[in-house]
């Protein structure tokens, strides 16, 4: 039978998987970060790493589906402020004034 250390880690790599794009891996440094933090919690067994490990699963798992949500319901999140301004006043039925350049003056 798998431990639940072993699980857990498991389940904390199955998380920053799903939390990167399909073309990317997970970085080599945090995954053995994570991997010295399973062990040294399997070699002095606490319910409180247990613990730990299952919320940090629970914490990678909120991430990534705030992340989602946020690109779903506010597609304006990355966009600059005049990009942002532009694509908020057409939303309303707006259309922004040109603004004369400053060279041509």
């Amino acid at each position: 039978m798998v431990s639940k250390y072993s699980a857990g880690y498991r389940g904390i790599l199955r998380e920053l998987r799903k939390s990167l794009d399909p073309s990317r891996k997970v970085n080599p440094v945090i995954r053995s970060h994570f991997r010295s933090i399973v062990e040294s919690a399997r070699a002095n067994p606490t319910d409180q790493a247990l613990v730990d490990i299952d919320s940090t699963i629970l914490f990678l798992r909120s991430q990534r589906e705030h992340k989602r949500l946020v690109d779903r319901y506010n597609p304006l999140h990355d966009l600059t402020e005049p990009e942002r301004i532009k694509a908020t006043a057409n939303r309303v039925g707006l259309n922004l004034p040109k603004l004369p350049n400053s060279e041509s003056q």
